[in-house]
């Protein structure tokens, strides 16, 4: 096991507060979901949606296999986690999908709920799982298979994708508003692992305008400063991974972010 003394850093107290961190008196309501991104098999660090250079991470504070089952033992032993987000990479890129892993690890877990995009068309192996819940992402869909979208139970998470600035994917599902479901992920690629920063300005956006919808924050999100501000817009739920790993987000500050 490569996680034990990744596990005591999560859990061991901060000796100095560093001054970006709020306050313990801050209410911070946020709900941190550990994100897993799965290539050839493998745990791997996500950095700037450069897909084709993910590696499986040498560098994690948390644990250094890149075995998933390890990972998520470890993400567990720093703090209770009920949710988490899986990503297929080689079936959101179309090669060939990890089904038979995400089923593993649906049966390995099954009070644990995990929230996973593995490209389009959803599979169907998955749907008898009542841990598994649907994510699909913008970026899997084009103009020529956008339409099933309006044919989906309600119960999934709809993930817009950007990158640089631009919307991935049909056009259409950022602009049919109706077809959206509750919860809605904006996952901006190029912030992800990048430590710069969620994209604040976006998300405000998308409360400003979608007031009834649930929008969820994923990429750059770097400390506990960044779930309070993203708290105050309104984001209640984040999309986390890099921030774990490096020990930037510890055990004390999920305890805060509740």
């Amino acid at each position: 096991m490569g996680c034990k003394k990744g596990i005591e850093k999560c859990n061991e107290p901060r000796h100095q507060t560093p001054p970006s961190t709020p306050s313990p008196l801050s209410e911070i309501i946020m709900k941190v979901i550990p994100v897993i991104d799965l290539k050839n098999g493998q745990v791997v660090r996500a950095e700037k949606g450069r897909r084709e250079q993910y590696a499986p991470w040498q560098d994690s504070l948390l644990c250094t296999s890149a075995d998933v089952f390890e990972v998520i033992e470890a993400f567990l032993a720093c703090f209770p986690f009920d949710t988490f987000y899986l990503a297929d990479l080689d079936a959101i890129t179309l090669n060939q999908n990890q089904t038979w892993l995400i089923e593993k690890i649906l049966k390995k877990f099954p009070d644990l709920g995990f929230w996973v995009d593995a490209g389009y068309p959803l599979s169907p192996l998955l749907t008898g799982y009542k841990n598994y819940m649907p994510v699909l992402g913008s970026e899997s869909l084009n103009e020529n298979n956008h339409w099933p979208i309006s044919n989906l139970p309600k119960e999934f998470i709809l993930s817009l994708d950007y990158l640089n600035n631009s919307p991935l994917g049909a056009e259409m599902i950022f602009q049919r508003h109706e077809l959206w479901p509750q919860k809605i992920i904006v996952m901006v690629l190029d912030k992800v692992g990048s430590g710069l920063g969620p994209d604040f300005y976006m998300l405000q956006q998308m409360l400003h305008n979608h007031p009834g919808k649930t929008f969820i924050a994923a990429g750059g999100i770097r400390n506990l400063s960044d779930l309070e501000h993203l708290s105050k817009l309104g984001i209640k739920q984040a999309l986390v991974a890099s921030a774990l790993h490096h020990g930037q987000l510890k055990a004390e500050d999920l305890r805060l972010a509740r």
